[in-house]
């Protein structure tokens, strides 16, 4: 039985793919470091031979991907300075095909079809973090958290907080009728859930801003695009104010100190400054990507004791700006900012400026949800995780959507010249 090419790749009709593959995906990036290589052997498959499908597709209008072109090209010459060559070339590779697959998916999958399979995945990963049930003590902070088959409470509220926001716009959105709230409720109770017992502040803290760019975008639709303007301008400066009073009136210590913790306390503050001291060292290139967390490196090996992590590995300094300065240098801090900046001004902007999508708003509302993660955890700069496929699928979005709608407006326009003849 021969399957057609648009059931495949054609975004308005691939849904059923689609949605298997992005809950494919996702469950991978859950626990490709519990099932091994199989997960991700999983991942590639249900992405790379769709390049083999139609070609031309994908090669269609590639320059729009100059950005993350030339911030993995210089994640892969970075092995060219690289502390230890040949883990950054292993890394480089893996982080290439990661970006590779979030552009397929972009080409072949609608937004629509991208929450759908997020949500199916995401179910399936608390399930079965739910059935291994296991809970670990903090060690910095004395507190026993939900860490499910992770190993980690922040990744349980990550998934559970994702879970919660594609419930929410999927609802509001994309829903077909009552049937659709009826499927999707089991997911947002599980995640409601699961949030709650992981005690993740991060996940928590994150979640209303991203539902609320959602909701404010989502009320610009019936104003005028010159009252979209003033809300944008609005919305700015009270993001602006928020970082500030984080950073500088305690917003921060009083949002952690709900969960009974503080700045100090989740050993954060330390990191950062640990970060910012090795920057220091090569501030232009930094040591190489993937080369600082490697056994047998003196400062790697000092903080992994310091903070108890027996395994030697799996650690970061839970700042993606000063992750990147440390490995990448201030080169690879400023094209990875303009990235996840791109991302999310590129939707707003969409929204705010141009003609209203709901796919833009709620793209909008997922890589803001990435961009104020970003501050507290690194999950842009490495590969198979959800994070970055997210911000990197909404960025190669921003050119795709009004390029179909130019081809249809000129298709309608040479078909009413022929009827007119």
């Amino acid at each position: 039985m021969k399957i057609p090419k648009s059931l495949l790749v054609e975004p308005e009709k691939s849904a059923v793919y689609g949605s298997f593959a992005v809950a494919v995906s996702v469950f991978a990036f859950a626990y490709s470091t519990n099932f091994g290589p199989i997960l991700i052997l999983a991942y590639y498959a249900v992405w790379l031979p769709l390049i083999l499908v139609d070609y031309r597709r994908f090669l269609r209008h590639l320059s729009d991907a100059w950005l993350p072109l030339l911030f993995v090209a210089y994640v892969c010459l970075s092995v060219f300075w690289s502390h230890a060559p040949s883990i950054t070339a292993r890394a480089a590779i893996q982080y290439f095909s990661h970006i590779l697959c979030a552009y397929i998916a972009a080409r072949t999958v609608s937004v629509r079809t991208l929450v759908v399979g997020s949500l199916i995945g995401i179910f399936f990963v608390l399930l079965y973090s739910l059935r291994v049930g296991g809970y670990a003590t903090d060690i910095i902070d004395g507190t026993t958290n939900f860490v499910g088959a992770f190993g980690s409470k922040n990744q349980v509220g990550f998934f559970s907080s994702l879970g919660i926001y594609l419930c929410f716009v999927f609802a509001i959105f994309y829903r077909r009728g009552w049937p659709s709230l009826v499927w999707t409720a089991p997911i947002g109770l599980l995640s409601v859930y699961m949030l709650a017992i992981a005690h993740s502040a991060t996940s928590v803290a994150s979640l209303p801003a991203a539902l609320a760019i959602v909701i404010l975008l989502a009320m610009s639709k019936v104003l005028s695009r010159r009252y979209r303007r003033v809300l944008f301008a609005v919305g700015a400066c009270t993001l602006v104010a928020s970082v500030f009073a984080a950073l500088n009136l305690g917003l921060m210590d009083f949002v952690l100190g709900i969960f009974g913790k503080d700045s100090t306390l989740t050993g954060r503050t330390y990191l950062w400054e640990q970060g910012w001291e090795a920057a220091q060292q090569f501030p232009i290139l930094g040591y190489g990507y993937a080369a600082y967390w490697v056994q047998g490196f003196a400062e790697a090996e000092r903080l992994w004791a310091e903070f108890f992590i027996t395994t030697r590995t799996g650690f970061h300094f839970h700042n993606t700006y000063i992750e990147t300065l440390v490995e990448l240098g201030f080169v690879g801090m400023s094209l990875i900012s303009l990235i996840i900046l791109r991302a999310f001004y590129g939707h707003i902007s969409t929204v705010i400026f141009r003609d209203w999508r709901a796919d833009s708003v709620v793209l909008a509302g997922a890589v803001g949800l990435m961009l104020l993660r970003s501050f507290f955890e690194v999950e842009m700069l490495g590969p198979y995780f959800t994070a970055s496929f997210v911000v990197y699928y909404s960025l190669f979005k921003l050119r795709s959507v009004p390029q179909v709608r130019r081809q249809r407006s000129r298709i309608a326009i040479q078909e009413a010249k022929v009827a007119g003849s």
